[in-house]
């Protein structure tokens, strides 16, 4: 206990209310991307294209990640961008709710209103989840990044499906005034949950790591010392490389499980716990593992990301078989093994990010972390876009191909190569080689 007292930056009751934050970035976005999705589809009747494409204009906007993340470098503090964005993500969110009502008699006005709204959506989420990371990177000791990628992680997984059972719960029956009242409840209670989090967080923060207006750069200039070095350079091509993949199967396991091997959506739905709950189970392992035996760098963290990443190409391997092979391949376990493997994955990740962050932004004597984290989470972001798009695609050419075992294979087996490709590049990620490939550019 006395070994944990001396360890500098946030302690880990710290890290937990910057969890309690991700959790309620994560409860507000789920009214986004899950429970309006689905509202607008069944309950108003749109073309399920809208929805889609609204996800993915939010997607879109958080490409200005960088210039949010630039912002909280130059400013005093970043809990302001935290809260603000909050606000930003759950006004955006009510604006959405509001434009329903609008689309039978207006429906230029709600077309106009639902477009504002899931920009705000998109760039609160930047802004909030942005600077949300830079603080971590800034505050948490190294030895500490992995296992605090989990917990803020974890708790933002539960504050979706909290959100999401609450959500359920209080909507039966649905009625558009339950809606308001229940998304303006969960949207309020986020932003004070928010506000009570970070009220005087960052006391905790090294003085150096502070941002320091006086010393602060534009934004041309900052992006351009990130991207003269190597390492951040190959960092934000693994991120992209391997969270185009780890998005592709979000909207595919579903329909794969319903197409070949005809489960009910009552199945197919307990399928996709049983891969969540894989994802928590190796965001624990690798939180725990990552903490104990590594940790101190991104570069020693490069061995559970490539097992990760190795992990879920094999586990999509196993699934490209099971499409040819139908009812009899174990798939409950073969997606609960990629599930696992995910966790593992996105935990190590996002600590190598962190630690990346922090090791750049102190090599170079700047106080950058903001845009190093806003870079690699545009990069995220457009990848997930794209992720998505290509999993719908997916599903349709499944439906149209003349097998669809075959159209799943195809789909499953590039999601492995990617992730085999990121896997290759995380093995070549080395703690001693990054930090040096940090130092070198400012020789």
């Amino acid at each position: 206990m006395a070994r944990l007292t001396k360890t500098p930056g946030f302690g880990w009751l710290s890290i937990a209310r910057l969890g309690l934050v991700q959790a309620s970035i994560g409860a507000i976005v789920m009214l986004a991307t899950s429970l309006l999705n689905r509202v607008m589809v069944v309950e108003y009747g749109m073309a399920a294209a809208v929805p889609a494409g609204l996800v993915a204009l939010h997607y879109a906007v958080q490409l200005a990640r960088p210039v949010w993340g630039h912002g909280s470098d130059r400013g005093h503090a970043r809990t302001p961008w935290i809260i603000g964005g909050v606000a930003v993500l759950g006004f955006g969110s009510m604006l959405a709710v509001f434009a329903l009502p609008l689309g039978k008699a207006l429906p230029l006005a709600a077309d106009a209103v639902l477009l504002l709204g899931f920009i705000l959506i998109g760039a609160g989420v930047g802004a909030a989840g942005t600077s949300l990371l830079a603080l971590l990177a800034a505050g948490v000791a190294p030895q500490r990044r992995s296992a605090a990628a989990a917990v803020t992680w974890i708790m933002m997984v539960m504050g979706i499906v909290i959100s999401a059972g609450t959500a359920g719960a209080l909507l039966d029956p649905f009625s558009w005034g339950r809606l308001v009242q229940v998304s303006g409840g969960i949207a309020l209670a986020a932003l004070m949950l928010t506000v009570l989090a970070t009220f005087r967080l960052e006391r905790g923060v090294p003085a150096a790591a502070t941002p320091e207006p006086e010393h602060a750069t534009s934004l041309g200039d900052a992006l351009r010392a990130v991207f003269a070095e190597t390492a951040a350079r190959r960092f934000t091509v693994f991120v992209f490389l391997s969270m185009l993949a780890y998005s592709m199967q979000d909207l595919i396991l579903e329909p794969f499980a319903g197409i070949v091997f005809r489960m009910s959506p009552a199945q197919s739905t307990s399928l996709s716990a049983v891969q969540h709950s894989g994802v928590l189970l190796g965001m624990i392992v690798a939180g725990v593992g990552g903490s104990a035996f590594a940790g101190r760098a991104a570069g020693e963290l490069r061995g559970w990301i490539a097992a990760g990443c190795v992990g879920s190409a094999l586990a999509l391997a196993g699934l490209a078989v099971g499409a040819g092979i139908g009812p009899g391949w174990p798939l409950a376990a073969n997606i609960g093994a990629l599930g696992f493997a995910n966790g593992v994955f996105a935990v190590s990740a996002i600590g190598a990010m962190m630690s990346l962050a922090g090791a750049g932004s102190e090599a170079g004597g700047r106080a950058d972390t903001g845009v190093r984290m806003g870079i690699w989470g545009a990069a995220q972001g457009v990848a997930f876009g794209l992720g998505g798009l290509a999993g719908a695609v997916g599903v349709d050419l499944a439906r149209h191909a003349e097998s669809d075992g075959r159209a799943f294979q195809t789909i499953f087996a590039v999601e492995a190569l990617l992730f085999m490709a990121a896997a290759v590049m995380a093995a070549r990620m080395a703690g001693q080689g990054a930090a040096m490939n940090l130092r070198e550019v400012e020789a």
